[in-house]
């Protein structure tokens, strides 16, 4: 009877392991104006969305300068001149959520009525959304988001990490394929 119970224990473990897994993962979305020849868009510029909120300075030029980096790679150019093509801006939401820990106590029959908890905690998942307007025509032309992007550890680098790895994540099918 024991081995079943402990073959019963590995399979819970198993399952609640693939479950936290999934519900760690960043989400990515994006949306695109189909008639626009991204071709054509070869320089931008960072603005400001009035109302928008934005983190402190170090993770507000970490996020730019990840941006930044990638889209010099796909062919753009960054510049401070109003005559860009895109103007690009990005900001954040901040979502809560409440996380379960559960904690099971007792010996050999714990199955059979043994102690446990349940805890729960509120956690914030960062959600970073990006933004591109063609300046020529004065309108939107692609927007991505990106969630858990934005969720703090101690640990600075592993931050940067989870960062470079939502932006690329969320600029990989951009510039959108062109129309045939």
């Amino acid at each position: 009877m024991g081995n079943k119970k402990t073959v019963l224990l590995i399979g819970l473990a198993l399952v609640m392991t693939f479950f936290c897994v999934l519900v760690q993962a960043q989400d990515v979305k994006y949306n695109f104006d189909t008639n626009t020849d991204f071709s054509k868009l070869k320089t931008y510029k960072w603005v400001d969305v009035p109302g928008a909120k934005y983190p402190d300075q170090l993770t507000s030029n970490q996020i730019k300068q990840a941006i930044d980096s990638l889209l010099a790679l796909k062919g753009l150019t960054k510049t401070e001149d109003d005559s860009a093509n895109l103007y690009v801006a990005f900001q954040v939401a901040v979502t809560q959520e409440t996380q379960w820990n559960a904690t099971a106590y007792g010996g050999r029959y714990r199955m059979m009525g043994g102690m446990g908890s349940a805890t729960s905690s509120t956690i914030k998942i960062g959600t970073l959304a990006l933004d591109f307007y063609d300046v020529a025509q004065k309108s939107q032309v692609w927007h991505g988001t990106a969630t858990k992007t934005l969720n703090p550890s101690k640990d600075p680098q592993k931050n940067q990490d989870r960062l470079q790895k939502a932006v690329a994540k969320l600029l990989k099918n951009y510039p959108p394929k062109a129309k045939k």
